[in-house]
């Protein structure tokens, strides 16, 4: 099993996503990123974990786990909708028309949906983020990984607040498994884990 994992230390996530700290606590050691989602996801801020498994994975990889987690989370029923089909239409075949039919649904979709985080993510994967005549406007590196974020947080706290944790916990191990080299199966915890 191949890890799909960028980066060697945690510091390295946050040398390379400037912002990453203001949302996420830099480690104070030289640990494995896994190692730090994992104390992230032991912490009082468990949706930190959500944010900087995000950014560990490769863009694509991001947005495939954001919509495995909206699947399990909201109901497969959740992603019969356009920005969601355009989000993963770009994961199975991610060139510049898929991507730009992401990015155009994501910018006019509701930004209280999760799927069109979903969208949004995939758009920002590369790519220039204002229309073929003009200059190209690229994304902040960190785009895709926040709008990924976006799309799993906004899932997950819509549920009713029992839960609210496990399906954290579920999403992040799951996402976990996955920057591992495994797949991405997100388990419907029990309300009443946590």
């Amino acid at each position: 099993m191949s890890t799909r994992i960028r980066f060697v230390r945690a510091l390295d996530v946050f040398e390379n996503f400037a912002t990453l700290r203001h949302y996420v606590a830099v480690p104070v050691d030289d640990i494995a990123p896994v190692d730090f989602a994992r104390v992230l996801l032991g912490s009082r801020d468990k949706i930190s974990a959500v944010s900087f498994v995000a950014h560990i994975l490769p863009r694509r990889e991001a947005v495939w786990w954001a919509r495995q987690c909206l699947a399990s989370v909201l109901g497969p029923a959740s992603l019969a909708d356009e920005t969601a089909r355009a989000a993963e239409a770009w994961v199975r075949d991610p060139d510049e028309t898929t991507r730009r039919a992401a990015l155009d649904l994501g910018a006019a979709g509701d930004l209280q949906r999760p799927t069109t985080w979903l969208a949004r993510a995939a758009g920002a994967s590369g790519g220039s983020l204002i229309a073929p005549e003009h200059a190209p406007m690229l994304p902040a590196p960190e785009a895709c990984a926040q709008g990924a974020t976006a799309a799993i947080v906004l899932a997950i706290t819509q549920q009713p607040a029992p839960t609210i944790f496990a399906w954290t916990d579920a999403c992040v191990s799951a996402g976990l498994r996955f920057a591992e080299g495994g797949e991405v199966r997100i388990e419907r915890p029990n309300a009443m884990s946590h």
